[in-house]
């Protein structure tokens, strides 16, 4: 007597970037368990938890570039070319480069900069 079996396998689900941030995220709300949003979502906690630490890490991708729109202006523009009227700068130590390392990203910024320009970026940066 001859028995045949057949594996059963299951397809696993692909999660994209996207579904693991927002699952992570939901785990991260105060009072959240970890376990039980596993458990709604039908994800093994452990791999819950694997994606907690690659996502405080920064490594488990961004949310996408964000665009904003640019409005471009003549060189002559006042906001741009005006020196700078800070106490302390003078033109002479307004040249240079600055560099500014993030996580994922560098921004440079070479030749004269505007001081509300700088704030204006800095504060664009902050989380």
């Amino acid at each position: 007597m001859d028995t045949y079996t057949e594996a059963v396998t299951r397809k696993r689900r692909y999660r994209g970037l996207e579904e693991k941030r927002g699952l992570v995220e939901e785990t991260l709300a105060e009072g959240a368990s970890v376990a039980l949003v596993a458990r709604t979502h039908g994800v093994n906690a452990n791999l819950l938890f694997t994606w907690r630490k690659l996502y405080q890490a920064g490594r488990l991708g961004s949310g996408g570039a964000k665009l904003l729109p640019v409005k471009v202006s003549p060189e002559s523009s006042p906001g741009l070319s005006a020196p700078c009227r800070e106490p302390g700068c003078s033109p002479s130590s307004s040249r240079g480069t600055i560099h500014i390392q993030l996580r994922h990203a560098r921004v440079s910024i070479e030749g004269s900069a505007d001081a509300g320009i700088l704030r204006v970026l800095l504060e664009c940066l902050q989380p």
